[in-house]
């Protein structure tokens, strides 16, 4: 079964056909924070379950083995509980999270790099087709043809690791909202290394090669965009419209 989480777009119709009945009697961190992310502004349960979550979350944070990944995730409920009434956020708030991570990280590598210049506050190396990556590719179940592109695509020279991430942190340091160009971020959390086609209007087509539990990124013309690609041999295929940072997530949840 192939499973698609797209952290643009968040499913709040399934969150409230769910029965939230007994939520008062609730332990749960996940249903709590589902239902705060839906109840209604004045539900005075709110006032209650708000600071129990908040109280839950730094619990689970002090007993948490250091190397659990779900710490930061629970520091980040915990830092939005604190300015709002929910851990939702717009497409607006996620888009500005993505950006200011991808800038974060750019500036990083480039920082990190033995230099061909700078760009607007650092200067890198990145790989193949303008994106950064990082995980392992340990499993590959790419055709022979597939994965020679697939080759060629992650094999890039340090000049042009240096140019694309200029060009990347260009585009992350664009707020203009009449630029052309804007940043698309493919996550892989599958065991398969994948190559992403971004195929749009007036032959802007883009190909993007995600390792295996890695993720890479490419600047693009804005507009509306057809993406396709085979997730350990299941296809994908999605529209969608960029305007603005995207973050695309996409795993494959068979074994």
């Amino acid at each position: 079964m192939l499973c698609i989480s797209l952290c643009s777009t968040q499913i709040y119709a399934q969150q409230k056909s769910k029965d939230f009945s007994k939520i008062m009697q609730s332990t749960s961190i996940y249903e709590i924070d589902a239902y705060l992310k839906v109840a209604h502004p004045d539900d005075p349960r709110r006032s209650v379950l708000k600071p129990r979550l908040i109280e839950m979350l730094k619990e689970y944070i002090r007993t948490a083995h250091p190397a659990d990944s779900r710490v930061a995730e629970f520091q980040q409920k915990i830092a939005l509980l604190r300015t709002k009434p929910s851990t939702r956020i717009s497409y607006d708030e996620m888009s500005e999270i993505i950006r200011q991570k991808q800038i974060a990280k750019y500036k990083e590598e480039l920082n990190n790099s033995s230099g061909f210049g700078s760009v607007q506050g650092g200067s890198g190396q990145q790989s193949a087709d303008g994106g950064s990556f990082a995980g392992s590719s340990t499993i590959a179940t790419l055709d022979a043809v597939e994965q020679g592109e697939f080759t060629t695509l992650m094999s890039i020279s340090p000049a042009e690791h240096k140019s694309k991430t200029v060009q990347i942190l260009n585009s992350l340091f664009d707020n203009d909202p009449t630029s052309k160009e804007s940043i698309v971020l493919i996550e892989n959390k599958s065991d398969c290394n994948m190559i992403v086609r971004i195929d749009g209007p007036d032959n802007f087509k883009y190909r993007l090669a995600v390792p295996s539990h890695g993720e890479n990124s490419i600047v693009v013309q804005k507009g509306d965009y057809l993406f396709t690609s085979k997730i350990c041999g299941a296809q994908y295929a999605a529209q969608k419209t960029v305007q603005q940072a995207t973050m695309v997530s996409l795993d494959n949840t068979s074994k």
